[in-house]
């Protein structure tokens, strides 16, 4: 059991009573862990902090001979008759001490991953041991091209990195980390208190387990260092702007012997001056002249390659859009995107004397139809 059994109601905390049967705790546990779980709220602490407390509960509630005992415990403490000797509080010791374990980790094998079938992480309290680096954030901007085509580059990381020097261990190089001699590398003591016996961190080592004689110079027995770091990202083809990229293991260092955590690198497309995106096409509005429109023709098209060439049919009008097949975004899987070519009839602004006489006659001779006339109520 934990000293919190002294100081915390556990059916309270559930909303059960204390005569409730494993099935009403568990589904009570269902329901608020599932309510306050970290992944379906990664932005409140409180949460988080509820999502404990309820899933400590659940551990010793669940567990019918921790039950047994924590119910008794509760019993001294509801009774206020807890400070008899050995043998006393209701016959609960009969003259033995009985241990209160340091619960550092409620969720271990058969835990929280057993009850949701593997639901999202498993919520930890730990004081102590391996722990996580923490997840590190950049932003890198990329071309257009690059976005669409994928690229390999690097970006700059100003943050935590594990001490060159010492390669993380904390320990100057040539000695090593030795075995706390108190707590026998447990970083735990146990400290008697009447008929119980509590956990609490060991005070030479402060709940590490080891202690470094000669630390590091450089770090100075942390492990870790300030410094820059030109990490390489692998741009996947396709990416688009907003997009993350994780890199496992490329975050800040973890804390005695626990892996790093993860670098998150924040994508920015740049413009580009003729292509737009409609994710996997591409898009492009090209300008065509007043005859090619009318007569028909064959144009050139850019793409991001080489050019193609276009057939404009006879009597195009002005913003018709034509797709070109497999000259969009250029994915590793999937079946690549295609350029999508909206046509702009372009007007010239300035015109010759001989040139508008022509135009007049055919305005006369041949425009017989009113394109407005569907207008017209």
């Amino acid at each position: 059991m934990n000293r919190e059994w002294v100081e915390k109601n556990f059916y309270k905390t559930l909303g059960v009573s204390p005569t409730a049967s494993e099935a009403e705790i568990k589904k009570a546990y269902r329901k608020l862990a599932q309510e306050n779980h970290p992944d379906t709220k990664p932005d409140d602490p409180a949460a988080e902090a509820r999502f404990k407390e309820v899933s400590e509960a659940y551990a010793t509630l669940s567990n019918p001979e921790r039950r047994k005992e924590y119910d008794q415990v509760r019993q001294m403490v509801d009774s206020g008759d807890f400070t008899g000797g050995p043998g006393g509080f209701g016959g609960f010791g009969n003259g033995r001490r009985v241990r209160v374990e340091d619960l550092s980790d409620l969720f271990g094998e058969g835990g929280l991953g057993d009850l949701f079938g593997g639901f999202g992480r498993t919520a930890r309290t730990r004081s102590r041991g391996p722990r996580r680096g923490a997840d590190l954030t950049s932003t890198l901007n990329i071309s257009f091209e690059d976005a669409v085509k994928g690229a390999t580059t690097t970006v700059a990381v100003d943050g935590e990195a594990r001490c060159r020097l010492c390669r993380g261990s904390g320990a100057q190089p040539g000695t090593s980390v030795d075995v706390c001699p108190t707590c026998a590398g447990a970083g735990t003591i146990a400290s008697n208190q009447g008929v119980f016996s509590f956990s609490e961190p060991c005070p030479q080592c402060r709940g590490n387990g080891r202690l470094i004689p000669h630390p590091c110079d450089r770090c100075r027995g942390t492990g870790r260092e300030r410094r820059v770091r030109n990490i390489k990202v692998k741009i996947p083809a396709g990416v688009k702007d907003g997009d993350n990229i994780r890199l496992r293991g490329k975050g800040a260092p973890g804390s005695d012997g626990g892996p790093a955590g993860d670098l998150i690198v924040k994508v920015k497309v740049g413009r580009h001056p003729l292509f737009g995106r409609k994710g996997d096409d591409l898009t492009l509005r090209l300008p065509i002249t007043f005859t090619e429109a009318t007569l028909g023709a064959k144009v050139p098209v850019p793409t991001l390659d080489e050019p193609v060439t276009l057939k404009i049919p006879a009597g195009t009008n002005s913003g018709k859009t034509f797709r070109i097949p497999k000259r969009g975004v250029q994915k590793e899987k999937g079946r690549p995107g295609n350029l999508l070519v909206t046509v702009e009839v372009a007007v010239p602004s300035r015109l010759s004397r001989e040139a508008k006489r022509m135009l007049e006659e055919f305005k006369e001779q041949y425009e017989t139809e009113d394109p407005r006339a569907h207008l017209k109520v």
